[in-house]
């Protein structure tokens, strides 16, 4: 079991307590938060709760598959996170690949980097057969980095969602890899 993933310019490790804040942060950030919330915060309470939570179980359940801390390899600067969890519980065969990055992080391929950095530890070392990802129709910036880590598309779809945000009307699209089609 792997505490941490080192890449050219990040270091991917688990995240801990001492991450709240640093969570409470990226998730208060509107623009951050635009294409998932609408730009609603997620509340402190809901990270120590429920999110942090999750996390710790997803690192007992299945070890290097679960959320990633993503910090600069060169000052430690905390630039948010990176999932990489199985979707189904019995089967660790498929998982989804996600991020989440602060605004200075934006543009620098930080989310492109450490997604093939998981994407190669997934195939190489840790029997993941195929990697799917998601996002809003309308989020060009995911989908440029889901296309630049390997991924390619395969549907767009549309869920009834109770508090529908701008941009939800156009669906979400469904992107995937497998081990087989993977070119390292």
């Amino acid at each position: 079991m792997t505490v941490h993933l080192t890449t050219e310019r990040l270091v991917l490790r688990r995240f801990t307590a001492a991450d709240t804040d640093r969570l409470v942060e990226l998730d208060g950030d509107p623009e951050v938060m635009r294409h998932l919330t609408g730009g609603r915060p997620t509340a402190r309470e809901v990270v120590e709760r429920d999110l942090l939570p999750l996390y710790f179980d997803h690192y007992r359940r299945y070890g290097d598959l679960g959320w990633w801390a993503a910090e600069e390899r060169a000052g430690g600067a905390f630039l948010g996170w990176f999932e990489f969890r199985p979707t189904d519980r019995r089967d660790r065969g498929e998982v989804e690949l996600g991020y989440r990055l602060r605004r200075p992080a934006w543009g620098h391929g930080y989310a492109t980097e450490g997604a093939r950095a998981l994407i190669h530890r997934g195939f190489t070392e840790l029997g993941v057969r195929r990697v799917v990802a998601y996002t809003m129709a309308v989020n060009s910036g995911s989908r440029r980095v889901m296309e630049k880590a390997g991924l390619r598309y395969v549907r767009t779809f549309h869920e009834d969602h109770p508090e529908p945000i701008p941009g939800s009307e156009l669906g979400e699209v469904e992107y995937a890899l497998s081990a087989s089609d993977w070119k390292p």
